[in-house]
Order: structure tokens, then C-alpha cells, then sequence
């Protein structure tokens, strides 16, 4: 390289250093000063990663004083530059020495990259094409937000999941039976409202005992990061806010917080744009004395725009509650609880027209009267002889029916506000099977009972029971923490034996107490040598995973999995199908949650719950009123908590007596309880409430439609090509995973999300399902999110220089490619990127400027392509100089063209969908109250304002990449 003293030059490896100025000559070295950064380099003169800076004829450039000009031609005196222009201010000729250039020049623009020799490798420009590509697909996708998480991809889920995230601050009552996924479907809505930008402060209210619970479901399924909030955290968090709820976007908290006057002011104050509350069955409420904490979530719902309530059992404290809900979401709709119960009466004549539709069968003439009626304001002949017609295509017949009854479920009823799935109304859950298997009770247990009955005396009812069910704790409280109860308790020979007998099987074991659980595992362990793991609320997070995956791997895994209480909260475990109760919870949900852990949707063999318990003790008696009772064990029982409170009194001093007549009545009482309670609620079912909360054939659409985004191996292929060009290394351990890792040549100093550890990663959503330790990688995952970031916000791939061989062409021929991004700059929650995302805008130009990109695809032309080393590279581009400027310039022009068409399109069809929408909501208002005036006037302001984005879309050069056609 021919180096002269005054000469400026730029560090291919450090752009940062701004401008160099070669200060020293001496033998084979070169000294550059950087007066930017007040750094010095020595570099080797034939080997040096640097680039000369010559600006050409047309280049604005600025002196080291500030003042610019405009270059008209170059002079080159003694080995320097001279360049000669017009003074940007005064219009005067001026001339300026290279060596009094601005020091603080970085090229960052891809053709100020390209003419300054910052040239990249050509499999990165491809990358970050392709990462363009895929943003905008992603931007653009209506199925935005439900790929991502870590779920089953279940219809009825799915189904509300993308009906109530599309919403502007949606209010609505999610109450799906238990085991349904009413925390799954407030997940997915929770996801779609961050990445669709409609939310971006996020307050979840839990009880207290699922704070936990919720905290690992939404990292786990859909990798949120909330904070969990108590009153140490809002102490810690003065530091760096007088209000604590200001320091977190995504945070849970229990109710117990807000109860404090100051803590509840400062979350009303804290602008969250959504608030979901759980288990809000436990707002009890009359007009005359609603509960305190009704009055908190009132408060809160009055201050955030977006609402969800989430219960599995939304008349449990009464239908009046149940109406006070509905008030929360909506006081101006439901004002009267009066006028509420008049309007339910008419639901049942919109019901029977649903199923007529939803049946399938031809309309009777009854149904053709009901449904002209319920839906008079338009005209439904056309459509009612479609679907009557004998010769019609069934396809069409078939969209007519859903036309109609989508148009019935929008207009009456409360299906925007409330939704609920039965079991009933929903297929595909196993059978439970119960088998019992008693014990004799040892004498150690007998002895240690009557010795505590002498000592414990004075315990209340609740306490004596505790004992009675746990014998093993009473036993333990004599004989010291560390006695061996399990040596002689026949229920541990009992499960010794059938563990060695189904050897082949997993087997999930649930036991109240963490001390019993840890027992356990010793026991299996030190007498059979039976591979075992345990999961308790003692452990941390990682360490229950690695417990859980301990469990789900299939070859050398645990055979058994003992958890303590804690075990039936939060986590599922479909992959297994045998249930052994060590013992019982005296709480019926506490029950059901035990069972839910393996009767699931997705569970594919009948579910077996094993009971080992003391004959004639209290544990025998409590699963008779669990099974004969309640037949709680074999079908769930959404009124257990109405019975347990009304039988709570019987039943716990029946636990402590064990009176078999009395026994016998209260197992016949809560039997006929039980049955007046399941008609009462099958006669109350809301059919039509049914059809809309599952989604029918339009969620099943759904779901295949997501299903086949799974099976995108092109995606697949994209995605670990950038971690490729990235850096990151990838072993493929078999069964569809792969450890992700970084490396030492990584392209950027960190990877947000992927730790020095590494991650275990699938695209398989059946493995991600099994084991919680796996994450579920799709286009929305944060991993992928993330690279695509470094790759488009960073220089990478911005220029390339390729070879193209090809003997049609003359030897010498040039290709200019653009790759241009028109965009147009507005807040996420406008939904600007619905109609225009950061889309690429591809040019394609021969040396005549001609736009080849129609008929040249950048599939075909690339795999023509071959890389050229950086040196050669910079030598073509100064070389080609003089014909690429103005080839720039014409690219501008088509590029310009090409964002005028994109604007205009986008225009059209948010104009078309917004009105559209517009039309249905207002067209609604007027049969059905549920509409909000919100949701009007947010959708008129949407329109003006994305109008108003539109015209000031921009355009801005992407990358650049000049091809030389060579025939060698």
C-alpha cells in the first residue's frame, strides 16, 4: 500500500476510531493517529486492514472546523488530496486539504461503506436480507402472537386467544371450566397485546399462594419476564421511584398488597395499559356492601382500559357476583342487575337459532322465522336460501351458516364480554380411572395417636384433622424429624411394589408435605434403588427444572416423580398417565389440581389414580366423601368448593370420629346435594355462550393454519443460518434438539437471552411440550427476535461485492442491488405495521440503469453468485467509481416509484379494514349493548392518524451489493 505522511485512512476492524492520519513511516510499519478517540496503531504496511478515504465529485465532506462543502473535483499534490468546491453556507469556491478533514467521519451509510472499502462478506448481505424479510413477515402475519408461546395448539384456546388480542384494551371475563386453560388463553392474549404494540404495562393480581405459579408460567410458556412485587420490593424500589410500580412494565402482585391504601393509590396511578385478576370468583359483591376486595379491583378497572377477570366458576358466591363481574368490565352496559336477569331470558331463543345453524341440518321453518327476527336489520333471505338450497355447494352452504351465525353471536348475548368452555362442549380429555388400595394401619401410628389425642387436646377441629390425615407427622413429632416412618408404613411397601411392577411406566406422586415427599424418595432409593426425583417448594427454580426434566427424559430418566403440594400447581405432566395420592388434600380444587396435572387436553391414554390409604382412619373416610360424595376422583366436580362449605362442618368432625352411621348420612346428603348442583348447571349452560367461546370450524382453521407455520423448514433453515453468521454454536443432541452456545467468534460482543450455560432449543412443539427445560423456537421466540435486531440495527451485510460467471454475459458487465427499506416512523400501538412494516424494496440495475428485479429474482441471481475477497473488492468498487454514483441515483428513483405503490396499498387496505370493522362495531351498538363507545371512537382516531403516518412514509438504503460478471 503506497502511504504517505498526511494521508487519511479508516480501520476496517475499528470504524469506531473515526478518521486516522498517517503520522510515521519507519521500514515495513505505519503509524495512524486518531484524533477522534486520541488512540494510536501500528500497523504492518503490506498487511494493514485499512482503507483509504477519497471523497468524489458530488461528496459533501466537513473540515475539522465544521464548516462543509460540496466537491467538484480533486487534486492530488504530493502523494495528498486537494479538494476543490462550494462552501455549503456562503456559496463561495473553496478548497480543503485532506489532512484537515473532520476527524469524526464514520461511514456508516451503505454506499459511503462501500466507496470507503468497508465490504462485507457475501453470505451476510444474503442474512440480512433474508432477517428483512422475515420482520416483515412476522409485522405482517394476522396470526401475530399465538406462534410463539409454548402451548398446545388447542381450537378453543386458540380460538379466544385471537379474537380478544386483537382488541383495542380489551374488558372481557374469561371463565372456561377447570383444566380448560383460562391462564393459557390470558397468556396468549397477554403476548399478542405486547408484540402487536396495542400494551406495553402489564399488572397481574393473583392470590397470594400463585404468584409463583404465574411467574414461571409466563417465562416458561411465553417467555415474559414479570417481576414479582410484595412489600420488600416496593421498599427496594423508593431507590428509583417514589412510586414502585413505575421501576417494572410486567408485574404480579397478590391482592393482600393492594389492600394497603398507599400501595393501591400508587397502582392506580402507574398507567398499566391491561390488569388481568385471577381467581376473581372471590369478589363477592351485593349493591349494599360489595367486599373490600371488589372494591379494589373496581378501583383499578376504573383507571386501566384493559381488563380480564379470569375464574373457573363465575356463580360460586352467587349470580348476583357473577352480574357484578360483568358490571367491572362494563358499568354502562350492565348497570341493573334487575334488567340483567330480564335480558338472560331472551338468550335461549338466540341459543336454539345458533344450534340450528351450528347442527348442520336443514333450517326448520320455525328456525327461518327466529332468525329473520333476531337478526332483522338486514336482509338474511339470499343467505337463508343458500343454506336450504338441495343443489347448492356444500362449501359455500357452509360459509353462509357460519356468515349468519357469526352475525348472531356478534349481536346478542354477552359472547364479547364472557367467555366459557365446559368440558361438556369441549372434547378430547381422558378417562379417569380411580384405584384404591387399602392398608392396614401399623401399630407405631395407633400408639402415636393416642399419645398426641392426650397431648393435643386443646387443638381446634381444623388442626386435629391435619394430624389425623398425616399419621406420619404425628409419629414424626415424637420419635424426632429424622424418624424412619417409612420403614414400616405398609402405604411406601405398597408403592415400592408397584413401582417394580410397572417399571416401564412414569408415575407422578403427590404428597401434602415436602418432608413426606423427601421421605419418600429416600425410601425409594435406599430400599429398592428405584430411580426417583423430588419437586418441592424448597427448591429453586432451576433446580425444579432440572427435577422435572429428570422426570420427562425417556431413556435413563426417573421413574418417578414425588412432589409436595406445590406439585399440583403450575406445572403439567401429560407425558405421564398413572397418579399415585399419597395422601389427600381436605380441599376438593386442591384435589382437581392434582388430577389436572396429567388430565389434560393433549393426554393420550386414560389417566390412573392410585390410592393407597390407612383403612379405618380419617383418610379413608375422606375419600369416601371425595369419591361417593362427590365422585370428585373419576369426573371433575366444579361444585366442590359449594359442598365442601356447606358440608365442612359434618365432614371434619366425621374425619376425627369416624361415626359410620352419621357417615353414612352426610355421604347421602352431599350425594343428592351433588346431584340438585350438576342439574342446576347443566340446565344453566349457555349454548350460545358455548358455540362462541370455542370457535367451532373457524378455530379448527385456526389451528391447522398455526400448525403449518410450525412445519416451515425454510424458517427453520433462516433461523439457524443467522446463528450461524452470528457465531453461535449449535450441537445437535438428537430427538429434534439442539444446544445453543456462544462462542469465542461470536460477531457481536454479547447475545442478549443466551446465557454463558447455553440453552437447549427445538422447533418441535411436541418436545417443547414435554419437557420444560426445552424452549419452543419460533419467528417470535426473543432468541430469534434478538438476532434479527443485531443483524438489521448494526452495519452487518450493509455492503457486498460479488462475482457473477456466467459466459452469456460480456466479460466486465456490473450489477448494481439495492436493497432499500421503506418504512414510516409511528408509535407500535398505531398498528402502522399491520399495513406498512419495515418493508424491503429490492432494485436490481444493469449498468444503463435499467431495473431488472421483476424479471431477476434474488433466489436465482444469488445462487450464481461467487464471494470476492475484501482487498479485490475495494479495488473493483474504485475502479467501477465513476459509473455506480450515478446508478445510485436512478436506484433512488424506481425505489421512490416503488414506495409510492407500497403507501398507496397500504392506504387501501387499511381504509378497507378499519371500515369494514367500523361498520360491523356501529352496525352492532345498535342490538347489542356490549359494544363500547371506546372501541368506535379508538377506531375512527386509528384511521386518521394512520392516514397521517402514510403520507410521510420514507425510504431509506439498506444494503448494497455490486456483482461483476467475470468469465475465469
Amino acid at each position: 500500500m503506497p502511504f504517505s505522511l498526511g494521508q487519511r485512512w479508516i480501520s476496517d476492524t475499528e470504524s469506531e476510531l473515526g478518521l486516522g492520519t498517517v503520522v510515521g513511516l519507519e521500514g515495513r510499519m505505519v503509524t495512524l493517529m486518531f484524533p477522534a478517540t486520541d488512540e494510536n496503531r501500528l500497523f504492518s504496511r503490506t498487511e494493514a486492514p485499512l482503507t483509504r478515504v477519497i471523497y468524489n465529485p458530488g461528496d459533501k465532506i466537513e473540515s475539522h472546523e465544521g464548516w462543509s462543502l460540496t466537491v467538484n473535483e480533486l487534486e492530488e499534490k504530493n502523494e495528498l488530496i486537494i479538494y476543490h468546491g462550494i462552501h455549503t453556507e456562503t456559496g463561495e469556491q473553496v478548497s480543503l486539504r485532506e489532512t484537515l478533514l473532520n476527524h469524526n467521519v464514520r461511514f456508516n451509510k451503505p454506499q459511503d461503506r462501500l466507496f470507503a472499502g468497508q465490504i462485507d462478506r457475501l453470505d451476510r448481505f444474503g442474512v440480512r436480507y433474508q432477517s428483512q424479510l422475515l420482520r416483515n413477515k412476522l409485522a405482517t402475519s394476522d396470526l401475530l402472537g399465538l406462534q410463539g408461546p409454548r402451548v398446545g395448539l388447542i381450537p378453543h384456546q386458540q380460538w379466544i386467544a385471537h379474537e380478544v388480542g386483537r382488541r383495542f384494551a380489551p374488558r372481557v371475563l374469561l371463565a372456561d371450566e377447570v383444566g380448560l386453560g383460562k391462564t393459557i388463553e390470558a397468556g396468549l392474549i397477554i403476548h399478542q397485546q405486547l408484540l402487536t404494540g396495542r400494551a406495553e404495562r402489564i399488572l397481574v393480581i393473583v392470590p397470594d399462594t400463585l404468584r409463583h405459579q404465574w411467574l414461571v408460567e409466563m417465562l416458561r410458556r411465553f417467555n415474559l419476564k414479570f417481576s414479582v412485587f410484595d412489600e420488600d420490593r416496593c421498599i427496594e424500589a423508593y431507590a428509583d421511584n417514589e412510586n414502585p410500580f413505575y421501576t417494572e412494565q410486567l408485574v404480579i402482585c397478590s391482592l393482600e398488597l393492594l389492600r394497603k391504601k398507599k400501595r393501591l393509590e400508587q397502582a392506580i396511578d402507574a398507567d398499566w395499559d391491561l390488569m388481568i385478576v385471577d381467581e376473581a370468583h372471590h369478589l363477592e359483591w351485593t349493591e349494599e356492601a360489595p367486599s373490600r376486595a371488589y372494591r379494589i379491583v373496581e378501583a383499578l378497572s376504573q383507571a386501566v382500559p384493559g381488563v380480564l377477570l379470569l375464574t373457573a366458576t363465575p356463580d360460586q358466591l352467587g349470580h348476583q357476583s357473577h352480574f357484578a363481574r360483568l358490571r367491572l368490565l362494563d358499568p354502562d352496559r350492565f348497570y341493573d342487575y334487575d334488567v340483567f336477569l330480564e335480558e338472560e331470558k331472551s338468550y335461549k331463543d338466540v341459543a336454539s337459532a345458533a344450534e340450528a345453524l351450528a347442527g348442520g341440518d336443514a333450517l326448520s321453518t320455525d328456525a327461518i322465522a327466529q332468525l329473520t327476527s333476531l337478526l332483522s336489520e338486514k336482509d338474511i333471505g339470499a343467505t337463508l336460501e343458500l343454506i336450504q338450497a338441495s343443489d347448492a355447494d356444500v362449501d359455500k352452504q357452509q360459509a353462509a351458516r357460519d356468515e349468519l351465525l357469526q352475525d348472531l353471536l356478534d349481536r346478542h348475548g354477552t359472547g364479547r364480554v364472557l367467555y366459557r368452555n365446559s368440558r361438556a362442549s369441549v372434547k378430547g380429555f381422558p378417562t379417569r380411572i380411580l384405584h384404591a388400595h387399602p392398608q392396614a394401619i401399623p401399630s407405631q401410628y395407633v400408639t402415636a395417636a393416642r399419645v398426641g389425642a392426650m397431648m393435643n387436646g386443646h387443638l381446634d377441629t381444623a388442626a386435629k384433622v391435619k394430624q389425623a390425615l398425616s399419621p406420619e407427622k404425628i409419629y414424626q413429632d415424637f420419635e424426632s424429624s429424622s424418624a424412619s416412618w417409612w420403614k414400616f408404613d405398609p402405604r411406601v411397601d405398597w408403592l415400592i411394589e408397584f413401582l417394580k411392577t410397572n417399571r416401564s411406566k412414569k408415575v407422578l406422586i403427590i404428597a401434602s408435605q415436602a418432608e413426606t415427599a423427601l421421605s419418600l424418595e429416600e425410601a425409594l432409593r435406599t430400599r429398592e434403588g428405584i430411580q426417583a426425583t423430588v419437586f418441592h417448594e424448597g427448591m429453586s427454580i432451576i433446580e425444579r427444572d432440572k427435577a422435572g426434566a429428570y422426570f420427562a427424559q425417556e431413556t435413563g430418566g426417573a421413574q418417578a416423580l414425588i412432589c409436595s403440594e406445590i406439585g399440583s400447581e403450575g406445572r403439567n405432566f401429560q407425558f405421564a398417565s398413572q397418579l399415585v395420592l399419597f395422601d389427600l388434600p381436605l380441599n376438593p380444587d386442591l384435589l382437581e389440581q392434582r388430577i389436572g396435572r396429567l388430565d389434560r387436553i393433549g393426554q393420550n391414554n386414560d389417566v390412573e389414580i392410585h390410592l393407597p390409604y390407612l383403612a379405618g382412619t380419617a383418610q379413608e373416610c375422606l375419600m369416601q366423601w371425595y369419591h361417593q360424595g362427590l365422585n370428585a376422583f373419576e369426573q371433575t366436580c366444579p361444585s366442590g368448593h359449594i359442598l365442601f362449605n356447606e358440608f365442612s362442618e359434618s365432614l371434619l368432625s366425621q374425619l376425627i370420629t369416624q361415626d359410620e352411621t352419621a357417615m353414612e348420612e352426610l355421604l347421602s346428603d352431599t350425594q343428592t346435594r351433588y346431584q340438585e348442583l350438576k342439574t342446576a348447571m347443566e340446565q344453566g349452560r349457555d349454548k350460545l355462550l358455548e358455540i362462541n367461546s370455542h370457535g367451532g370450524d373457524r378455530a379448527a382453521k385456526l389451528v391447522q393454519r398455526l400448525a403449518e407455520r410450525d412445519q416451515d423448514t425454510q424458517l427453520i433453515g433462516s433461523v439457524i443460518r443467522l446463528w450461524d453468521i452470528i457465531g453461535v454454536e449449535q450441537e445437535d443432541c438428537g430427538e429434534n434438539t439442539i444446544v445453543l452456545k456462544t462462542s469465542e467468534h461470536m460477531m457481536f460482543p454479547t447475545y442478549p437471552g443466551l446465557t454463558e450455560d447455553g440453552m437447549t432449543i427445538t422447533f418441535d412443539r411436541d418436545v417443547a411440550l414435554s419437557r420444560d427445560d426445552i424452549a419452543l423456537i419460533t419467528q417470535e421466540h426473543p432468541l430469534v427476535q434478538t438476532a434479527l435486531d443485531l443483524i438489521t440495527s448494526s452495519e452487518t451485510g450493509s455492503t457486498s461485492v460479488a462475482v457473477l460467471k456466467n459466459k452469456a454475459l460480456p466479460a466486465g458487465t456490473i450489477f448494481l442491488e439495492l436493497i432499500y427499506m421503506a418504512d414510516a416512523s409511528a408509535p407500535k400501538a398505531s398498528q402502522l405495521y399491520r399495513y406498512l412494516p419495515p418493508t424491503p424494496v429490492r432494485i436490481l440495475l444493469d449498468k444503463n440503469g435499467n431495473n431488472l428485479s421483476d424479471n431477476v429474482t434474488y433466489e436465482g441471481f444469488n445462487k450464481q453468485l461467487s464471494a470476492v475477497n475484501r482487498h479485490i473488492a475495494s479495488k473493483l468498487v474504485n475502479a467501477y467509481q465513476t459509473v455506480l454514483h450515478p446508478l445510485f441515483a436512478k436506484g433512488e428513483e424506481f425505489a421512490q416509484t416503488e414506495l409510492k405503490l407500497l403507501a398507496e396499498s397500504a392506504r387501501a387496505k387499511m381504509t378497507s379494514q378499519l371500515t369494514v370493522e367500523l361498520e360491523r362495531l356501529e352496525a352492532l351498538k345498535a342490538v347489542n349493548p356490549n359494544i363500547r363507545d371506546e372501541e368506535i371512537t379508538h377506531l375512527k382516531n386509528q384511521m386518521t392518524e394512520l392516514n397521517g403516518y402514510l403520507d410521510d412514509s420514507l425510504l431509506q438504503l439498506d444494503a448494497v451489493r455490486l456483482v461483476l460478471v467475470s468469465h475465469a
